[in-house]
């Protein structure tokens, strides 16, 4: 495995096993809609992206997530869960490519399904299988003003830490390659 994998990788293990540990003697997780109902999750957030080729560039950024749930202990009814359709934009600038003269920035706008478990009274975990369409635009060597784009398909974990029922800590890992960090406000 590329070296440059193995950070979200470990972010992603580290945000599903962190709460589970911690929640090892709280029940919350078998005590389905014992979570606060909200009808929004708003959700700005810092990024911290990697590279898509390879040339070691570390992107720096900002963005936000808007969720809403859609169904309470929908697929597994025994358990603490729901499932919201999350969507947002992520804007990274890279100034740090191994390339000289070469700082691209992106525009990310995620769109995927968000399962909630809800494992403890402190802590939350999702998985967000989904789609995020990106915009590049570059300057490098003779291509200056060169821009890119794709939809590429999406893999995020997120971990939660709730300071209350409404505000949350909220770190997501995913592919495509980026770390995030925010604040989730429960309306």
């Amino acid at each position: 495995m590329k070296r440059r994998h193995a950070v979200p990788l470990v972010a992603a293990l580290a945000a599903v096993t962190i709460p589970s540990v911690a929640a090892a003697r709280d029940e919350t997780i078998r005590e389905p809609g014992e979570h606060p109902d909200y009808h929004f999750d708003i959700e700005p957030h810092g990024v911290l992206g990697l590279d898509f080729y390879g040339d070691g560039g570390l992107g720096l950024g900002g963005g936000i997530r808007i969720s809403m749930p859609v169904c309470k202990n929908c697929f597994i009814p025994k358990i603490n869960n729901n499932v919201a359709v999350t969507f947002g934009a992520d804007f990274a600038f890279f100034p740090f490519f191994d390339n000289p003269g070469y700082a691209p920035w992106y525009l990310y706008l995620p769109v995927a399904m968000q399962w909630n478990f809800f494992v403890a009274k402190k802590w939350s975990v999702a998985a967000e299988p989904g789609i995020v369409p990106w915009f590049g635009l570059y300057d490098y060597g003779a291509c200056n003003g060169c821009h890119n784009w794709a939809i590429w398909p999406s893999l995020s974990f997120v971990g939660r830490y709730h300071f209350n029922d409404r505000v949350a800590l909220t770190m997501r890992v995913g592919i495509p390659e980026f770390f995030n960090i925010g604040v989730s406000f429960w309306l």
